[in-house]
């Protein structure tokens, strides 16, 4: 039986709800970091600087924001990197030692358990100010995050 011309206009859209559901789904958007669990011992080692890295993660999540997980190990007197500053925002979770968080020209002292966080384009730094390897996750998110 033909199909007159109002019919197959009626029928494009219906035909095309499955792909366009598909399209819309944030967990099917490419790139997107899916549910996952990262065991400790299963994370490489990279050394830079006198400091030891894991990276944890990296993408963007389904919502669209760019996210950056990893752990850093200083020796005492160490930093990763001179103080900066870029577009994402930045947080720290301290699980060993201490460390000092220059935010804007202004330090924090942190011990295992804290938190510090930065805002997008504050200037901050890290360094270890205690006499034992200090440890720590850094958890990046929003532009540039992913990079």
């Amino acid at each position: 039986m033909p199909l007159t011309r109002r019919e197959l206009c009626s029928a494009i859209p219906v035909a095309l709800l499955p792909a366009l559901l598909r399209a819309e789904d944030p967990a099917q958007q490419q790139g997107s970091v899916l549910s996952a669990m990262y065991p400790f011992d299963k994370l490489p080692v990279q050394t830079s600087n006198n400091a030891q890295f894991r990276n944890v993660l990296k993408g963007k999540l389904p919502t669209g924001e760019s996210l950056e997980v990893h752990e850093t190990t200083l020796p005492p007197g160490g930093g990763p990197h001179p103080p900066h500053h870029h577009v994402h925002s930045e947080m720290w979770l301290i699980r060993d030692g201490t460390v000092e968080i220059t935010v804007n020209g202004t330090s924090y002292r942190l011990g295992p358990g804290s938190v510090g966080f930065v805002r997008s384009n504050d200037e901050h730094g890290i360094t270890n100010v205690g006499s034992t390897p200090a440890t720590y996750f850094v958890v990046a998110i929003g532009p540039g995050a992913d990079s």
